[in-house]
């Protein structure tokens, strides 16, 4: 498969002086071993059209800045062609033509189709257990949900207007902190991370899926203890917990049943488990302030769950950093 040549330092790349605003990134670069994330994007094509493409370890390297960075499409395509610290970061020299937005929209989507995000994902993962930075052996487990809201812009009958609504996605009605019913439709991120806020785990779902429903699945089998809140509590999840080789110490939150309201000491217990779990809401807090994640920017699920492990990675990258500084 050909490459489109890049990288190849020019005259103007040679004038132009070292100077640290154009290596801000470079840290968060060298947490990367990109030679096994080039294997895993091999096959990968950015062009539709079969001539050169641009080579896939940069297109996966602008989806992380796009991502880092918030951008749509059209303003990732225009910050590749003005920034120096872009280009230094994904390897396009000033002379390098940059993907124009359709290429870089393009190449999410083959992330998904192809089913290569999750293995990146865990890639990644890997690499910063190697460096000691994740621990990932009897760690803790903190599950737990959030909604985001999906495209719902239906054409109205008679009127000539575009379809715009996410077929994919589900209505599901939630009390928000005030207490008053909410309905929204969209999708569902099921999240693991551990005490670090590091996201181990991910699910998504259309959002009326129940959170319940993936505990089992978000869990990595080598947890010592599980957090979540008492959607997940049931006496199957206990029964799970406690029957697993080792037993997982179980920390869900204890609920109020019908005609049982909680006792004062079930109701202290659940606000000093709070002080962990309150981690995912954290992590839950930056996906969406920070990478985007408070709406969903592509149609279907598939492109949902792509665009959740690339805010997942970005957002272990970052925590890592964090971590080493």
């Amino acid at each position: 498969m050909a490459w489109k040549q890049t990288g190849q330092l020019s005259l103007a790349d040679s004038l132009i002086n070292a100077h640290k605003a154009i290596e801000e990134l470079d840290e968060l670069h060298n947490l990367i071993n990109w030679q096994t994330i080039e294997h895993t994007l091999r096959h990968v094509h950015s062009s539709d059209r079969g001539e050169s493409a641009f080579h896939p370890v940069i297109m996966f390297k602008i989806l992380l800045l796009q991502k880092l960075y918030n951008l749509s499409d059209p303003a990732m395509e225009k910050q590749l062609a003005r920034d120096l610290l872009f280009r230094r970061f994904v390897g396009l020299s000033l002379t390098d033509n940059v993907p124009d937005h359709s290429t870089i929209w393009r190449y999410h989507k083959h992330l998904g189709e192809l089913g290569l995000i999750e293995p990146l994902f865990n890639q990644i993962n890997e690499q910063l257990a190697e460096q000691n930075i994740i621990i990932k052996a009897g760690s803790v487990s903190i599950i737990d949900a959030s909604i985001v809201e999906a495209k719902n812009k239906r054409a109205k009958k008679g009127k000539h207007t575009n379809n715009t609504q996410d077929r994919q996605a589900a209505y599901v009605s939630k009390k928000d902190s005030t207490g008053t019913l909410k309905t929204t439709y969209g999708y569902k991120i099921h999240l693991n991370c551990d005490e670090d806020s590091f996201v181990k785990k991910i699910q998504t779902t259309p959002a009326n899926v129940h959170d319940s429903q993936c505990f089992t699945t978000l869990l990595t089998g080598d947890e010592s203890a599980v957090y979540a809140d008492s959607a997940y509590k049931s006496q199957a999840h206990d029964d799970y917990l406690a029957e697993h080789e080792p037993p997982i110490n179980n920390h869900i939150h204890d609920r109020a049943w019908r005609n049982t309201p909680l006792t004062k000491e079930q109701k202290h217990t659940n606000t000093q488990k709070s002080q962990t779990r309150n981690t995912v809401e954290r992590v839950f807090g930056h996906f969406k302030l920070h990478y985007g994640m408070n709406k969903a920017r592509h149609l279907g699920l598939m492109q949902f769950h792509t665009s959740t492990l690339l805010a997942s990675i970005v957002h272990n990258l970052k925590t890592a950093l964090g971590l080493k500084r």
